[in-house]
């Protein structure tokens, strides 16, 4: 089951979180390390994605990107 981007970016931060202690063996640490490489590659496509996406929805009819101010509400 694949992980969703946020289950992704907390394994991530726990993963930064382990090595920035030092307290682990080399092998596990370059584990943990190689593991975290991974989960920031799969966290930036997503982003990559999802820009892409936001850009084709804020398209006008002549093709050009329309940038609007957004509003979000504080509960957001």
């Amino acid at each position: 089951m694949e992980r969703t981007f946020e289950e992704s970016l907390n394994e991530l931060e726990r993963i930064v979180k382990q090595l920035e202690n030092g307290d682990l063996p080399l092998e596990e640490s370059l584990k943990l390390f190689e593991e975290g490489v991974k989960l920031s590659r799969s966290c930036r496509e997503r982003l990559t994605l999802a820009e892409k996406r936001i850009e084709v929805l804020m398209k006008d009819n002549n093709g050009d990107i329309r940038i609007d101010n957004l509003e979000l509400d504080n509960d957001e």
